[in-house]
């Protein structure tokens, strides 16, 4: 079964090969990813029609180092929250708790643990814990007017199927960018 399927050997040949970059090429990597998540996350806010479809992809550069390395995942998770407190303060709120954590959190599955399931179920999890932080304690309508702020067994089982979807989507692309990884690597 797909689900039941280890991951493959090439995850850990690619966190082989950044075990092996100097310190200096692995703090200039985290740099450039963190850059590269909050110029894709601000575009919600600075392109608002099309920037909400391309905000999702701030995704993308967090679950990458995340998956090279847990402590680079974690710098590049905050560098990323400072560089949005400078250019987009408004995507903020919205970037620890949902496309922030859930790139984290996936990267860090995959550096924990072997299994699909195991790493959809985290991310899912952690997605699904972020959404219902914003919009039961602190009251963010995250969802716009789908969900009201009062607490429902029926959003948060709706909240939960979207994020395993979506968490099984970024599993299967990571795959598919560490496989293209290294074949140039």
């Amino acid at each position: 079964m797909y689900f039941l399927k280890p991951i493959t050997d090439e995850v850990r040949a690619i966190q082989e090969i950044f075990n092996n970059f100097k310190k200096t090429m692995k703090l200039v990597l985290v740099a450039i990813f963190a850059c590269i998540a909050a110029i894709l996350q601000a575009t919600g806010g600075f392109l608002p029609g099309i920037g909400f479809f391309i905000s999702p992809l701030a995704t993308a550069p967090i679950l990458l180092v995340s998956m090279f390395s847990i402590p680079f995942g974690v710098m590049t998770y905050v560098l990323t929250i400072m560089l949005l407190f400078i250019i987009q303060p408004t995507e903020l709120i919205i970037f620890p708790f949902t496309t922030g954590l859930l790139g984290f959190g996936i990267g860090a599955a995959f550096y924990l643990f072997k299994m699909r399931i195991s790493i959809i179920s985290a991310g899912s999890i952690l997605l699904t814990l972020g959404i219902i932080t914003l919009l039961y304690i602190f009251q963010f309508p995250v969802l716009g007017p789908v969900a009201s702020n009062t607490f429902s067994i029926l959003t948060t089982g709706c909240i939960f199927l979207f994020s395993s979807l979506y968490s099984w989507f970024w599993v299967a692309c990571a795959l598919q960018i560490v496989k293209r990884l290294n074949k140039i690597l």
